[in-house]
């Protein structure tokens, strides 16, 4: 039924890629499940291909017995020796299978299961391949559309472009080529699903990759991206080498490499800024066109207030609030965009740490924050000298500030005693309820003081045998272990050892 399979398998193995061994094994199993079927699985039956003859062989095997009981697995001396003419009794005899006889429904089982395995082979290396290549750039084919998704021939197999993962606005028709970035490959029971992706940042840095040789060969690395699908993105790059200038090589000749990104990206408006490891400069950086003032950082609640000029405002914002969006995604900070002429006392004290100096005035607050003062700490850290150096600051206002730091020093350490006696008061009125939720009256607690001198009576045990009247050490030992257990309802060797211990504490 199978034979010359040399040829076959060479050619299927060429054309679906797919290793010869399991091609081989994909027949054999098919054959012995034909033949096992056909023989209703009495038989002891084992599948081999002979190379030679490009014939997969099917052997029947046979416990060669002086007295046959199962003659689908047994045979007789004489019938051994048939075969061969060596055949001993207990030799087990493999015996070929005429295939040719197998008929028309075991050969359609062979079929079938070859098929089967062949499409699991096939998958299993389509899901290898993709595999590897996950976050590579593929071109395919718009195949149909389902829904608002989009299937994408990429030859080998039909890969997904969810809705979500699509560009807004951008349309395609059947047939029309289509570049994408491979997201993700998953395994599903009708085979690998390939997800692709056009509005992931991974794609941006991907076309990137392609178009400027040094972020390939690693001279330039992509920092970070942030990027609103079909309007604006912003990209920071970093240079691995002092004599490259990894914005010019991203940009290219005459903006060359970054309009190639820019018209497969339908254009796409794309920022490309230099990387810092400063946050206020990455974020100076980052809010270009906008020409930056000063900046002032709360590195506690990780937030930054970037002051421009009042014609510089609506350019740092950008178009319902684009711009700034983008650098907080791309800094990884809250970022806010005040004008120099909205910049009020208020709106300085609500943001920085110095903010509890409420008695400084806004211009010795703005040269503080300024020279990088911007907490209680580095006041306390900085003498009255360094103050008084400060431009803007000088010798009298450096101790009003000194008087200002001192004061406020002065009341929290007032604030901190009065915060310590209402905690020992809180914890005072919670004792004493628990003592009275137990029944326990104030006379008890001050008889019950020697009994908590002793040695492994904590505060609850004291208050429980107090409650049951033992309030003295004299009224422990005028008593004995078993009374004290069952009177407290303690355990028994607990409550040995606390009479041991009053005993001990009475010798002494």
């Amino acid at each position: 039924m199978f034979n010359n399979l040399n040829q076959m398998i060479e050619q299927v193995g060429k054309d679906k890629g797919i290793d010869k061994e399991i091609l081989i094994d994909a027949m054999k199993t098919a054959m012995l499940k034909a033949v096992d079927r056909k023989f209703k699985g009495k038989r002891d039956l084992e599948a081999q291909y002979n190379e030679e003859t490009g014939e997969i062989e099917i052997y029947e095997f046979v416990i060669v017995t002086e007295e046959v009981m199962d003659s689908y697995k047994e045979i007789s001396l004489d019938e051994a020796r048939e075969y061969d003419p060596d055949a001993e009794i207990g030799d087990s005899l493999g015996i070929k299978i005429d295939s040719s006889e197998l008929g028309r429904i075991a050969a359609q089982t062979a079929k079938q299961v070859i098929i089967q395995k062949l499409r699991e082979a096939e998958r299993e290396n389509i899901y290898n391949e993709f595999k590897t290549r996950k976050c590579e750039i593929v071109n395919g084919t718009v195949q149909r559309f389902e829904k608002r998704d989009i299937i994408v021939n990429l030859g080998k197999t039909d890969a997904l472009l969810p809705y979500d993962e699509q560009i807004p606005r951008e349309m395609y028709r059947r047939g029309e080529r289509i570049r994408a970035y491979i997201q993700d490959v998953r395994k599903t029971t009708k085979g690998p699903q390939v997800i692709l992706s056009r509005a992931s940042s991974g794609f941006l840095c991907s076309l990137f990759e392609v178009e400027v040789p040094e972020i390939y060969e690693g001279l330039v690395s992509v920092k970070a991206v942030a990027r609103e699908p079909g309007s604006r993105a912003k990209i920071a790059v970093a240079s691995n080498d002092r004599d490259i200038d990894p914005v010019g090589a991203c940009v290219g000749t005459r903006g060359s490499r970054v309009q190639s990104v820019v018209q497969e990206l339908k254009g796409e408006k794309i920022d490309i800024v230099p990387w810092s490891e400063d946050p206020v400069s990455f974020a100076c950086n980052a809010i270009s066109p906008a020409e930056v003032s000063r900046v002032m950082v709360n590195k506690d609640e990780k937030k930054l207030i970037i002051i421009v000029t009042d014609d510089q405002l609506s350019l740092a914002i950008g178009k319902k609030g684009q711009n700034v969006r983008l650098v907080a995604k791309l800094t990884g900070w809250r970022i806010d965009v005040k004008s120099e002429s909205r910049l009020d006392k208020e709106s300085l004290l609500s943001f920085t740490p110095i903010n509890k100096l409420f008695d400084l005035d806004l211009s010795t607050l703005n040269i503080l924050i300024d020279e990088g003062i911007q907490t209680i700490e580095e006041l306390i850290n900085s003498p009255k000298e360094k103050l008084a150096a400060l431009k803007g600051i000088g010798e009298e206002k450096a101790g009003e500030v000194v008087e200002i730091l001192n004061k406020y020093l002065q009341l929290k350490d007032e604030a901190a005693e009065v915060s310590a006696i209402e905690d020992a008061l809180a914890a005072e009125v919670s004792n004493t309820m628990q003592r009275k939720k137990a029944g326990i009256t104030e006379e008890d607690t001050k008889i019950n003081d020697a009994v908590r001198t002793l040695k492994g009576v904590g505060e609850k045990t004291s208050e429980l045998i107090a409650k049951n009247g033992y309030l003295t050490v004299e009224d422990i030992i005028s008593s004995d272990p078993d009374e004290i257990a069952t009177k407290t309802g303690i355990s028994l060797k607990r409550a040995s050892n606390i009479y041991e211990t009053a005993k001990e504490y009475m010798n002494s």
